[in-house]
């Protein structure tokens, strides 16, 4: 099969190839925030981030008479978003098409040099066999509709030009392909995030947002028991997953004191063993505010890139 073929050259090539993270995920479930704040802290020469939905087939004028929306596969070139996911994979460079979210239009390609660290966010990148192939950690973000509904108005129409009826209107034409196409991408995730109210508690409106982390045993992940244990900030139960297996459920919750959040995120950090300090980015959001359960799952995403790159180094 093809996509096993992807993995039998990425472990026996001979040159140096980049440690791949994929983050999935609807419109306005906070893959760019997540993924803004990994570039910062790895900073740009060691880090390329690509996004997926630059592979649309049609402009926004275009897709007006189109019988399916920006969602479904026979709206983006898959093959294409695969062919370059294996290049970036074997750490060659691509020229990536682009999509110009705030006009609509597809504009001039740009041509994509991989880094030691390539993230690649979007609506489709876990859609394919051969596209998952190509990574080491995926992820797939799983905010509540409501959330993801707020948040997508107020970016829509702040960013985008979009009226408010005009941003519902849409979110009502993808649900059926978004059922079809995105959701199903999150049994394919080695972590499933969810940013909102922990499930079970009766926190006030004007609680921050907590998040619950699905880690699943498709990678290992760190052991958090000492970082867990006495803390009011981070919750590790066992769960069971949507297709009844057992699975550890970190939760974070976004109402903890900033004193105990520095505590946990440093005590992540040390976990990492780099020389680099904290970087005090993580955790920024799109409007300069700052989230503590937000920074706790990049420290656990760099982590996984991390160890990912000495294992790459160490074989």
């Amino acid at each position: 099969m093809p996509h096993r073929i992807v993995h039998m050259l990425r472990a026996r090539g001979t040159g140096r190839r980049p440690v791949m993270l994929a983050i999935a995920g609807d419109s306005a479930a906070g893959k760019t925030t997540l993924t803004r704040g990994l570039v910062e802290c790895l900073g740009e020469d060691r880090m390329t981030a690509v996004c997926v939905d630059d592979y649309h087939r049609f402009d926004r004028r275009e897709r007006q008479g189109k019988p399916f929306t920006a969602l479904h596969p026979d709206c983006n070139y898959i093959e294409i978003m695969e062919q370059h996911l294996q290049l970036l994979a074997m750490g060659e460079p691509i020229l990536k098409p682009v999509y110009d979210h705030g006009t609509g239009e597809l504009v001039r390609p740009e041509l994509i040099e991989p880094r030691d660290f390539v993230i690649v966010e979007g609506l489709l990148p876990l859609y394919s066999k051969m596209a998952r192939a190509c990574f080491d950690i995926t992820v797939y973000l799983d905010p509540p509709e409501a959330q993801r509904t707020a948040w997508k108005v107020s970016r829509d129409t702040t960013k985008r030009g979009y009226t408010a009826d005009q941003v519902m209107e849409e979110m009502r034409r993808r649900e059926i392909e978004s059922a079809a196409f995105i959701r199903p991408q999150r049994r394919h995730a080695d972590i499933v995030v969810r940013f909102g109210s922990v499930s079970g508690r009766a926190d006030p409106p004007q609680e921050p947002l907590s998040a619950e982390l699905l880690l699943r045993p498709t990678v290992d992940h760190p052991d958090l028991a000492e970082v867990v244990h006495g803390a009011d900030a981070l919750h590790l139960k066992l769960l069971r997953d949507t297709d009844g297996r057992p699975v550890d459920a970190l939760h974070v919750h976004g109402g903890v004191s900033g004193e105990e959040a520095e505590i946990v995120k440093k005590a992540i950090w040390e976990r990492l063993d780099v020389e680099t300090p904290f970087p005090a980015s993580l955790g920024t959001l799109a409007d300069g505010a700052t989230s503590d359960p937000v920074a706790i799952t990049q420290l656990l995403l760099l982590y996984h890139l991390i160890n990912a790159d000495r294992l790459r180094m160490a074989s």
